[in-house]
């Protein structure tokens, strides 16, 4: 069976490539979504309609048909489907082509006069995503969107509202390509909310903010009386967690939150878990989480380790405090990814034992042990000191299932 997988762009066929027309056209059987496959109910070819990629690979099986087509929206490498599909008709033996389509991103900058080389590519559907995160970082964000709630054009600029960028200039397309599509623009804040028909895009001109996930001075954070890592120990503690842009962190005993804030910035499009048993601290943290733009990140209440019980499983984790639950804490995280990442803070020489022993008795393999220590000037008269604050220790290591 030949199978070509076909990228119809924003709908109307009036946008197909010529290739894509001609693998159409030479097709018996077309498979895809209702709303693509209408144009052809009346063309004499087989359609039926399936969008998983598992029910597409039955629906082929089934009809046997000597050629046929699997109909995409937009691009076939653009948030495609056409990406698990491939490989499941490759590995059902059968010969497959792929014809690709005008995104909705390309349709809907050239319908607002803006060229996209220096948009941003984001989906908000049927996945996490930080909208003013994003924007913070890249000014200029396309989404695709969802039908409803937090994916939809409406939620996102709650979203965006609500991570301050409420000013952001926002247009909204609905239904491009087709004769009924809109396109509405206004400030995130005025969209917020709204609802908007179900096949919408969004795109999004906020303030882009200095990406600062290091070296952000103490000053910056509010603070209170909750302890705070400082500046250096921070730095040097996001770069032993190895973070990736998409990663699920935790951060245990938070403090102030500045520590989780460096970790959200880091992993914009991933998620941060902040858990703290003080009041007071989750109070800051959400602070501060708003002042940095640091939508992806999320303030647990509670006390480790039964706060972590319904967290996903992180792929690192910062104990910055563990209320003489360190082992326990551990387990928890070993219990959700068996190759969980993990950094220790001590700063008394009983803590540094009680973690080095955690980390040899429990599955933890490349372990290590830093100690930094800083040292600042201060003025005294007409000269400066180096005052020393207190040494802290790094442990840090992976699981080995």
């Amino acid at each position: 069976m030949k199978v070509a997988l076909v990228g119809m762009g924003p709908g109307n066929p009036d946008l197909l490539t010529g290739q894509a027309r001609e693998a159409i056209q030479r097709a018996g059987l077309l498979v895809g979504a209702k709303r693509l496959l209408e144009p052809y109910l009346d063309s004499g070819k087989t359609c039926r309609e399936a969008v998983a990629p598992g029910a597409i690979l039955d629906l082929l099986r089934e009809e046997g048909a000597e050629n046929a087509a699997v109909l995409l929206s937009g691009d076939t490498g653009f948030y495609s489907g056409a990406g698990k599909l491939l490989p499941l008709l490759q590995e059902a033996g059968m010969e497959t082509e792929t014809f690709c389509g005008i995104s909705s991103l390309q349709y809907f900058c050239a319908r607002l006069d803006l060229p996209w080389e220096e948009v941003h590519p984001a989906s908000a559907h049927g996945r996490a995503c930080d909208p003013a995160g994003l924007v913070a970082q890249y000014g200029t964000v396309f989404f695709l969107t969802g039908p409803r709630g937090e994916q939809s054009p409406g939620g996102i600029c709650a979203a965006l509202t609500q991570g301050g960028q409420g000013e952001a200039r926002v247009w909204a397309g609905s239904r491009l390509s087709y004769p009924d599509e809109t396109v509405v623009t206004g400030r995130a804040a005025e969209l917020a909310g709204r609802d908007f028909p179900a096949l919408s895009v969004l795109l999004v001109q906020g303030e882009r903010a200095a990406a600062r996930p290091f070296g952000i001075p103490d000053g910056e954070f509010l603070r209170g009386e909750v302890p705070m890592t400082k500046e250096e120990v921070r730095s040097a503690i996001l770069g032993k967690l190895r973070i990736a842009p998409g990663d699920t962190l935790w951060d245990v005993g938070a403090g102030t939150g500045s520590v989780s804030v460096g970790m959200a910035l880091l992993a914009r499009e991933g998620r941060v878990y902040a858990i703290e048993r003080k009041e007071e601290a989750c109070d800051l943290i959400r602070w501060n989480a708003r002042r940095f733009g640091a939508g992806n990140l999320t303030v647990i209440q509670g006390e480790a380790p039964a706060a972590l019980a319904g967290l996903p499983a992180p792929r690192a984790v910062f104990v910055g405090g563990s209320g003489g639950q360190l082992e326990a804490i551990l387990e928890a995280a070993l219990e959700k990814n068996p190759r969980v990442r993990v950094v220790i803070a001590a700063v008394t020489l009983e803590t540094l034992a009680q973690a080095a022993a955690a980390l040899a008795r429990l599955p933890f393999g490349e372990t290590e042990t830093v100690q930094i220590a800083v040292a600042r000037a201060r003025k005294a008269g007409n000269y400066h000191l180096m005052e020393g604050q207190d040494p802290v220790f790094l442990l840090s290591g992976e699981g080995r299932p």
